[in-house]
């Protein structure tokens, strides 16, 4: 079968067509600056001489998909003959909330309960809404079908997902800890569990998700038990700009002393904080890496706090499965940092934790899953690239060939 997987943010749509069949992608682009000017990228990965990067007007979501189809279906940049051969679409959602905890088809009562994730996410949900609107204007007998990054998060206990706040405020304004990257984290552990010589149900592994944006989860039996991401993408350790979990008595306090207003604090939180506030140099890892490399003191400083927030999370979760199987670095930073994989695990004997040193710095920009602990670790430590567009890609499938 023929899948499109849609990821649309509030101004750019990505996509990839899959053939499911052999998992292999046919083609992937992506329509940047919507309602702003237009830049449009087509790649195919068999004919790489045939990729198409251009400055395209593109006005909306529905125009971008115009033009994706348009390329797809086209005689020379193309892959398919026709609309007719995309079978289905699956669209990436960030946040499901307590309304959408399974991949679904879309239909009149999935859009609505979308909109009633806008205030738990306004600029992520009202940009995939966009996308799903414009792939049903331009396909409207083509299956879409959605994908939430919550869901592989909705098998944490209540423990795990409660916030202590009054019981009649959380069931009404669906506060609690949802988590995120749940299509990253649900991939690499499923990998991971095939690597390790026991069955999926024994099975303990800690999946970090280090990128821009981090999260790592707890993964007991197949299933995830914790997550350090909440309410919100913001909570869990520092991430590119975002502050991650802080004590929150500083939120009024800052704005106290800042006169910010809500909305500016949580802007600050988002886009002022994490590697870029406590480096003063940029929200960019490799620049921090740079200046690790060269002593440079706050850049130091920035690496070695991240890896130890990775570290607590580890601890932490190992005693919450009761031990530990395996950890998997995943994502921008985590598949293609060996610095920030050395940091975090260095120390660790007591866990049982080694890693090979030559391995680790080797494992680089590999592009496969590779094992990166010692002889004698009696952990498993992989670096395990993700592939979130996949899983999409898979769920869709299922639910469309179900019709």
């Amino acid at each position: 079968m023929n899948v499109l997987v849609v990821n649309a943010g509030s101004s750019s749509l990505k996509y990839q067509l899959f053939d499911t069949n052999t998992e292999k992608v046919l083609a992937k682009g992506n329509c940047e600056r919507i309602g702003d000017g237009g830049l449009f990228s087509h790649k195919l990965p068999d004919n790489p001489e045939l990729n198409v990067k251009l400055e395209i007007d593109i006005p909306n979501h529905t125009e971008a998909t115009k033009i994706v189809v348009k390329y797809l279906t086209d005689p020379v940049h193309g892959v398919v003959k026709s609309m007719d051969e995309i079978e289905a679409v699956g669209h990436r959602i960030v946040h499901g909330g307590a309304f959408l905890k399974e991949s679904v088809l879309v239909d009149d009562e999935v859009i609505k309960k979308l909109e009633g994730c806008l205030d738990l996410a306004p600029l992520h949900t009202a940009a995939h809404l966009m996308g799903i609107r414009g792939c049903i204007e331009v396909m409207p007998n083509t299956p879409q079908v959605v994908v939430m990054d919550t869901a592989f998060h909705s098998t944490m206990p209540a423990e795990a997902y409660t916030y202590a706040l009054p019981k009649d405020m959380c069931e009404k304004y669906h506060i609690r800890r949802y988590g995120f990257h749940g299509t990253s984290h649900r991939y690499v552990s499923g990998e991971m569990a095939k690597l390790l010589d026991k069955p999926v149900e024994e099975t303990k592994i800690v999946t970090c998700h280090i990128g821009n944006g981090s999260s790592i989860s707890a993964v007991k039996g197949g299933k995830v038990i914790d997550t350090s991401m909440g309410f919100t993408p913001l909570d869990g350790i520092m991430m590119g700009t975002r502050c991650g979990a802080i004590d929150p008595a500083i939120v009024p306090f800052v704005m106290e002393k800042e006169n910010m207003t809500p909305a500016e604090m949580n802007s600050f939180m988002n886009k002022k904080c994490g590697f870029l506030g406590v480096s003063g140099i940029s929200g960019d890892c490799r620049d921090i890496e740079d200046g690790y490399m060269k002593g440079q003191p706050d850049c130091v400083h920035t690496l070695k706090t991240l890896a130890y927030q990775i570290k607590k999370f580890i601890g932490s979760y190992t005693a919450a499965m009761n031990g530990l199987d395996a950890i998997v670095f995943t994502a921008g930073i985590g598949e293609n940092t060996p610095l920030i994989r050395a940091l975090t695990c260095e120390n660790m004997d007591f866990y049982g934790i080694k890693l090979d040193t030559a391995k680790n710095d080797a494992a680089h920009h590999q592009g496969d899953s590779v094992e990166i602990s010692a002889a004698d670790s009696k952990v498993k430590v992989y670096v395990i690239p993700t592939n979130e567009e996949l899983v999409i890609a898979r769920d869709t499938e299922a639910i469309a060939k179900a019709l």
